[in-house]
């Protein structure tokens, strides 16, 4: 008699059952698998339909970054500052009870041919400004950080569904089969609002998440061993691994988390040799340094991110993801106390990476290809808070996108007098996603996975009633 061998629940059932009971399980459970295994690799994939781009660099700005005070000048704000608001907000945090406005600190210019105006704030924006697509009517659904960065990420505020970057990598896969499709940025000291809800992979499997990748020290956590192995041994190691986890696999063939978790370990295999080799900035220039802000301690740390981004993509990563510094704040940009102060601040270290991203990608010809968005979760209200700050607001926001197809130099949607809510052009996040995906050559209806008895979608249209914004492609 040979070795007792244990049986999982759904064995027991397919092994005990009978007559058509057996069959119908039989084809749920092969229908549960296709469905949990589909695609479930990182190969590249063709688009839809003829694409603008192949990958996306998502600069994700915690905290809510200012509209008035950067990207949105408000002359009647100016003009009645200090006066009560002729509207009542939805929300006051204390210190904004007294719904008075507060004018911006700062001035705004026009830049570029395109003449766009933007905050003195800003010092290397304006030098990009004929290339960025800025979007004035963007508008979320919750004040609070942790939901509407859920919902940037995601289309929904609760935690959960799957992000951005998981979609567009189960969508195209990515071009570098020794690389994930998918790799997070941060700051090394560590995580912004949220932490890594914003890189999940929900319900799609797991080989779609996000992979953090270091950008001080190793690349990548645990990629190779603490201490050197002798010639041929880790080779032989990874190869016996290789063979146990594909004799699991045939005992377990349903398993689809199992099947990622192989999947995971084979790509990790394959990163010892790319990562170090792609993350390395030692053949970059001196210039191309410079351009980044590696030659100043207040630039460096999110400077170096970006630059990995760029060659991240260069190496055939599909989406990769930025995240800007932690201090003073995991949420930088959220400028509540002193509103000039805090935007100074974050913008100094973050700014010039951002800038020269975009520079950096046109002169390599990377930028027609590549989609840069960056965006905060939501923006803030035209009355003061203390005085000098502002609080949260879901109703307006702006963000720029560079790249891909966007409409360089426009300037696009429009706010109330005060900045307090989009009202022309109005574009929401399933909006922004859904013409995200079709510059990727992604139908933001037919990208589906099958998730509790229904096909999901990113967008989850037709409930969010998104639409591709045509107005912002060319």
């Amino acid at each position: 008699m040979g070795p007792f061998r244990t049986f999982s629940r759904r064995e027991l059932l397919q092994y005990t059952g009978s007559g058509f009971g057996t069959l119908a399980l039989s084809w749920l459970m092969q229908s549960q698998a296709g469905a949990a295994t589909a695609g479930l690799n990182l190969a590249p994939k063709l688009p839809q339909f003829p694409a603008k781009a192949r990958a996306v660099i998502q600069l994700v700005q915690n905290g809510g970054p200012s509209q008035m005070d950067l990207f949105d000048p408000k002359p009647e704000l100016t003009k009645r500052n200090g006066q009560r608001h002729s509207e009542k907000v939805e929300n006051f945090q204390k210190g904004s009870e007294a719904n008075l406005l507060m004018a911006s600190p700062f001035e705004f210019r026009r830049y570029g041919q395109c003449g766009m105006e933007l905050s003195e704030a800003l010092t290397h924006t304006p030098t990009i400004a004929d290339q960025i697509c800025l979007i004035r009517s963007m508008y979320s659904e919750h004040n609070n950080h942790l939901e509407a960065l859920v919902m940037l990420q995601t289309c929904k505020i609760f935690p959960g569904r799957p992000t951005l970057g998981a979609w567009i990598s189960y969508g195209l896969g990515t071009e570098n089969q020794n690389l994930p499709a998918y790799v997070v940025l941060r700051d090394p000291d560590g995580y912004n609002t949220s932490g890594s809800l914003l890189w999940e992979n929900g319900y799609l499997p797991s080989i779609y998440r996000g992979t953090e990748f270091n950008t001080k020290g190793a690349p990548v956590l645990n990629l190779h061993p603490a201490e050197p192995f002798p010639e041929g041994v880790e080779k032989d190691n990874l190869s016996f691994l290789a063979s146990l986890n594909e004799r699991h696999r045939r005992h377990y063939p349903l398993d689809s988390d199992l099947e990622s978790r192989i999947r995971n370990y084979e790509l990790a295999a394959r990163m010892q040799m790319a990562a170090d080799e792609v993350l390395s900035i030692a053949k970059e220039s001196e210039a191309t340094r410079k351009l980044y802000g590696l030659d100043n301690e207040d630039t460096a740390g999110y400077g170096i991110r970006c630059l990995m981004a760029r060659r991240l993509v260069e190496a055939g990563v599909r989406f990769v993801q930025v995240f800007p510094p932690i201090k003073p704040s995991v949420q930088p940009w959220d400028t509540h106390g002193n509103t000039r102060k805090d935007i100074l601040e974050i913008a100094a270290k973050t700014e010039q990476g951002a800038t020269a991203l975009v520079k950096d990608l046109k002169s390599r010809g990377l930028l027609e290809s590549t989609i840069v968005m960056w965006a905060g979760e939501f923006g803030r209200l035209p009355v003061s808070q203390n005085g000098t700050g502002r609080d949260h607001n879901r109703n307006a926001f702006s963000l720029w996108l560079a790249g891909g197809g966007f409409r360089p130099g426009l300037v696009y949607g429009a706010t109330d007098d005060f900045g307090y809510r989009a009202v022309e052009n109005r574009v929401s996040v399933p909006d922004l996603h859904a013409t995200i995906l079709n510059q990727l050559g992604l139908d933001h209806k037919k990208l589906t996975f099958p998730h509790n008895g229904r096909e999901e979608t990113l967008t989850d249209y037709p409930l969010t009633g998104a639409k591709v914004v045509k107005d912002l492609i060319v």
